[in-house]
């Protein structure tokens, strides 16, 4: 068995899960915060030198899921782990968002397209040399109509 704990909550403008943004790049500027539990704030240390953080938190507006799905941004039904939707045998999701600063244990970040409210698992700097592949390719993502920047959660995975 597997025991994870929240060490945080991630606070965001977005409290329903209709109408949201379905990644960062379609939630640019928008500002959110972490709120550390105290226990974990310590571990913080050092973490204002980065400019971004992969954030990893427990999908916590999601029950259930299929291991086919219609995602956002196409029509055809894809394999769940070919696809980021959020409904998945572990809730578990990942945002990579901006870090304006560190105050009293509180991040300030901007960019952040998750549900106000999610608890957050665990927090790793984004470092460029290590996270970004310019080879990388994005399988039937490469062709689809609409940019992410304008897909907004539509209720499908509610």
């Amino acid at each position: 068995m597997i025991e994870m704990h929240s060490i945080g909550m991630i606070r965001s403008p977005f409290k329903e899960l209709s109408g949201m943004p379905i990644q960062p790049a379609g939630a640019a500027g928008v500002r959110g915060t972490v709120e550390m539990s105290e226990a974990y704030q310590a571990g913080l240390k050092d973490l204002d030198g980065f400019s971004h953080l992969i954030l990893l938190y427990h999908f916590h507006g999601s029950q259930g899921f299929n291991l086919e799905v219609v995602p956002f941004m196409d029509t055809v039904s894809r394999g769940l782990f070919a696809t980021r939707a959020p409904k998945r045998p572990n809730p578990i999701g990942l945002s990579i968002v901006e870090l304006d600063r560190i105050e009293d244990g509180v991040l300030h970040i901007r960019n952040v397209d998750v549900l106000d409210g999610t608890p957050l698992l665990d927090i790793k700097p984004y470092v460029p040399k290590f996270d970004a592949h310019a080879q990388a390719r994005a399988g039937w993502l490469e062709t689809p109509g609409e940019t992410v920047a304008e897909q907004r959660s539509d209720g499908r995975f509610t």
